[in-house]
């Protein structure tokens, strides 16, 4: 005891309070281990040496206790039984005695567990365990693991009990900071409960109606008002909507005086989200005097009419404009004062109908004669019953005004001309440029598509030579096809952006990769340089950056015959939302003539007349690159010198994020799919028989089970017979064509089978009307394998493709893609051990039904401690299964609520209120839960 009395004085606090505060969840939890031989202590100290803990080594039992002066917050003691001196049933017991140290948990280390008085010593000397001599590394991280577990739920707990006792202390404060803003307010304000019993008020209503508060309290709140019925009405209609605006109310004020309110209300809730009452803001209304001085202020004419359509007020401006006095004008005919009765008839039915009109043109007569053309706005007036009394008009000279219109109105019409010739042209051109890119790129869809499928055969040299002929001459006429369509989009404005966080840096990386091959073929250097000041991630369009480098890097190597090529990128400027970023594309070759630079961005245009004839190529690269730079605020410029070579430079202003740029999956082949796409059924729409047969010969190396058709009228006859994954549907067919066929699958079969369209007329027109119509995405023609491959499988695989045979027989089944459960934290939990994993899904399939049922029982018999054990037993599955969050959050407030119910009652009607929630939430778990069972019944499987 001698030695726990020594460490007394030197311990600033208390243990229970040690540095939980400053404790995160990183910080090593700290362990004392007490051993005389060294090597045991090194042995134990390895053992635990993967884990987050912090080991702290000990020869004896003193020094063990003089650890515990030095160093505090120990979550565990492992401590030898057998040392000299001091053995460590001797040292726990000095630890036992101090009030300080009584909760330390200690693991005693032995050899020797034969005798039970032993082993009984030890936990009377205060052990909590044993572990035996030679001890499995296993088991002793698993017991370390789980004291150290409670050790930093115990620190938790004392952590959230200070934040306790911090937050009754704000609320208390809290509490005195709303009493003094009711208080404050010089309006009168009122609390009234379910019943309509007043709750509490301020001071400001006790001064108006001379009743103490005392008296207030607990009586009905309508009792009041003159009109006792109305008050109940707008109380009612804030319940109802949830709030009230500007109610008109005669507040029996002190002496008899009757006061005008304009209340306000609205409904307040507890934290379950229920209504329990409302609270009602007065104020007196002082208006008349006021509505006058505006009425009269406005310089327009203004005239208030009841609903036979005589005026009843009007203003100065009327009189001046009609020439007859304020008294002449009243209870006149409103009709009387224009030119044409009957429009004037018009205009105040119209807004008795509509509750108003805007913008009427008529013409006022003044008496001697003058005509004044006028716009009349008006709107309804409605007591505070919200009955119509009559109707406010306003008029407004535009006899100016009317001269201008006319005016304008001819300059309209004759700019009306020329827009419809423009736009005619503009159609024509786009309907030009769409048959002309439909009636090149279906014979280009196949000889391209032909000519990749030759390369997978067996050729001779020769052969190979020819076909590098054809595929150059295919993808040359497809730049030009897809450079003119690009232009033609820019042309319309039709051309679109998309703002994604990305990495400017990967982008660059991207293109020297993409020419690396062609550089090296061409005997060219490519050289890059990024500065490391531009931000890592930006928000931008990276493939309309990756289209601009394109252009420029296949411009670079196409003019430069030797040397090299370096791309570049710096940051010219940056504030705190925002940063401007100069790329460049610099070469040795051919150079552009002084008198050319001005003009080789505009359509068609090359440097020589010679350009075209020795490199090839339209002239439209740098004229769409400049256009796109140009629609995201950009510039470009250049710097050229003849047989040295040039640099195009552009300048982009991207805005900053803190979000993680968004990377592009890997792309799907035919081998990544195989498995998954085998046996899969698919229907190809398609009139134009190559097409067929070159699709036909890529899905026979898939293992894709396909079917045809000529046309939509024969397709949909196909879809009501037989059972499809997929359907690759072309848009210009015969008969029917592919909008109609889908149209007909969506809207009439109800069918959401996933469609993707085969295009050639990629304009923006095709594109967006195959969205409207129901399909899901679009091919362009020629079609990509790769491309195919990828949007094949990403639709297969949402839809869940069941399990397939592939040829050997073996089942496969697609990836799970539901989104009801979340397997990462039990994998992480397991470490990925699928036996584990299996057993745990398992598990929570036969365990979480009885448990719902007993949920369901439980509430049923308001059994509340049944209730609380089976939610308590359920909850862990949310987490473990990763399902939704909001779900579990709600168990937690029903386990909350039935332990409540245990040590105190409530009364039936907020008792009926929960019941109807319990049951909604176990009516919405068990629908959630069925998808659950359904998810993790394919997750078994493939892991099976």
């Amino acid at each position: 005891m001698a030695e726990i009395k020594e460490l007394e004085p030197c311990l600033a606090q208390d243990l229970r309070t040690i540095n939980y505060k400053e404790m995160k969840a990183d910080t090593p939890v700290k362990i004392l281990l007490v051993d005389d031989r060294s090597e045991n202590l090194l042995a134990l100290q390895v053992i635990l040496s993967n884990e987050n803990y912090a080991c702290v080594k000990a020869s004896s039992g003193k020094e063990a206790l003089k650890m515990l002066l030095r160093e505090q917050g120990f979550a565990l003691i492992l401590m030898d039984v057998q040392m000299p001196v001091m053995d460590g049933f001797e040292t726990a017991d000095l630890i036992r005695q101090s009030e300080r140290f009584k909760h330390l948990p200690i693991i005693f280390l032995t050899a020797n567990m034969n005798a039970p008085e032993y082993i009984f010593k030890g936990y009377q000397a205060g052990a909590v365990d044993y572990l035996i001599k030679p001890f499995s590394p296993e088991i002793l991280r698993a017991k370390v693991s789980v004291f150290v577990d409670l050790y930093k739920k115990n620190q938790e707990l004392l952590h959230k009990e200070e934040q306790m006792k911090m937050l009754n202390a704000q609320l208390q404060k809290q509490s005195h900071y709303v009493r003094s803003l009711i208080e404050a307010g010089t309006d009168p304000l009122i609390t009234i409960s379910e019943e309509g019993a007043i709750t509490d008020l301020n001071d400001a209503l006790t001064l108006l109606t001379g009743i103490p508060r005392e008296k207030l309290l607990g009586t009905p709140f309508f009792e009041y008002f003159t009109n006792p019925h109305r008050a109940r009405e707008m109380y009612e209609e804030v319940f109802a909507n949830g709030s009230v605006a500007e109610t008109l109310l005669t507040l029996r004020g002190k002496g008899g005086k009757r006061i005008e309110m304009l209340c306000n209300g609205s409904v307040y809730r507890d934290e379950w989200g229920v209504v329990i009452g409302v609270v009602i803001n007065a104020r007196e209304k002082h208006l008349s005097k006021y509505s006058r001085s505006l009425i009269e202020a406005s310089l327009d004419p203004l005239v208030t009419i009841n609903a036979e359509g005589k005026i009843t007020d009007v203003n100065e401006a009327t009189v001046n404009v009609t020439g007859h006095t304020r008294e002449e004008i009243k209870g006149s005919d409103f009709f009387h004062y224009f030119t044409e009765r009957e429009k004037a008839q018009e205009v105040y039915e119209a807004v008795f109908n509509t509750g108003f009109v805007i913008d009427y043109p008529l013409t006022i007569r003044h008496k001697q004669g003058k005509l004044t053309d006028v716009l009349f706005n008006g709107s309804v007036y409605k007591d505070d019953r919200g009955n119509v009394l009559g109707v406010v008009i306003i008029a407004r000279d535009i006899t100016a005004r009317k001269k201008f219109e006319q005016d304008l109105i001819e300059a309209k019409s004759h700019a009306e001309q020329e827009r419809q010739v423009a736009e005619a042209a503009v159609k024509s051109k786009q309907q030009f440029l769409a048959n002309m890119s439909h009636e090149i790129r279906t014979p280009m869809n196949s000889i391209i598509g032909f000519t990749r499928v030759l390369f997978k055969t067996d050729l001779n040299s020769k052969q190979r030579e020819y076909l590098d002929a054809i595929k150059i001459s295919g993808d040359t006429l497809i730049v030009l096809i897809n450079d003119i369509l690009d232009l033609a989009k820019v042309d319309a404005g039709k051309m679109t952006f998309e703002y994604l966080p990305f990495k400017p840096s990967d982008s660059l990386a991207t293109v020297v990769q993409l020419f690396e091959t062609k550089i090296r073929e061409s005997n060219l250097e490519l050289e890059s340089e990024f500065d490391p000041s531009v931000p890592d991630v930006l928000v931008g369009d990276p493939v309309r950056l990756h289209q601009i480098f394109l252009n420029l890097v296949g411009n670079a190597i196409k003019f430069t015959p030797s040397g090299k090529i370096m791309l570049g990128a710096h940051l010219l400027d940056q504030d705190a939302d925002s940063a401007t970023v100069e790329f460049s594309v610099a070469d040795t070759g051919i150079g552009i003539p002084a008198n050319k630079q001005d003009t080789i961005f505009d359509n068609f245009q090359q440097a020589t007349s010679g350009t075209t004839r020795l490199y090839g190529g339209t002239g439209l690269g740098l004229a769409i690159v400049k256009q796109l730079l140009e629609a995201q605020g950009g510039t470009i410029r250049v710097k050229s010198e003849v047989d040295k070579g040039s640099v195009f430079s552009f300048v982009l202003t991207f805005r900053k994020t803190t979000e993680k740029a968004k990377t592009e999956k890997e792309e799907v082949t035919a081998q990544d799919l195989d498995t998954g796409l085998k046996g899969a059924r698919i229907l190809v729409v398609e009139d134009v028989a190559l097409n067929q047969l070159l699709v036909k010969t890529w899905f026979d190396e898939m293992g894709v089970i396909m079917d045809e058709a000529e046309n939509g009228k024969i397709a949909i006859e196909k879809v009501k017979k037989n059972s499809y994954d997929l359907i690759l549907m072309d848009l210009q067919m015969p008969e029917m064509n592919g909008f109609e066929a889908t149209s007909y699958i969506r809207s009439k079969l109800k069918s959401d089978i996933p469609i993707i369209a085969l295009t050639a007329d990629v304009t923006t027109m095709d594109v967006e009307k195959c969205k409207a119509i129901g399909m899901n995405d679009y091919l362009s023609k020629p079609i990509d394998e790769k491309a195919l491959y990828k949007k094949i499988g990403k639709f297969l695989h949402e839809a869940g493709m069941p399990a397939r045979q592939d040829s050997s027989g073996r089942v496969t089944t697609p990836t799970v893609q539901g989104n009801c459960v979340n397997l990462n934290y039990l994998s992480g939990l397991t470490k990925n051990n699928a036996e584990t994993i299996s057993k745990i899904i398992e598990l929570y399939l036969q365990e979480t039904p009885r448990l719902l049922m007993e949920i369901k029982q439980a509430v049923e018999r308001k059994d509340w401690e049944a209730l609380r054990m089976a939610s308590h037993s359920l909850l862990p599955s949310f987490r473990t299964m990763g399902m939704d969050v909001e779900l579990e959050a709600e168990f937690r407030k029903m386990e909350a609520y039935a332990g409540s119910r245990l040590s105190k009652g409530e009364d039936k009607g907020q008792e009926q209120k929960k019941l109807f929630w319990m049951k909604e939430l176990i009516s919405k778990t068990e629908h959630v839960c069925e998808r659950a069972y359904s998810e993790l019944r394919a997750h078994l499987l493939i892991i099976q």
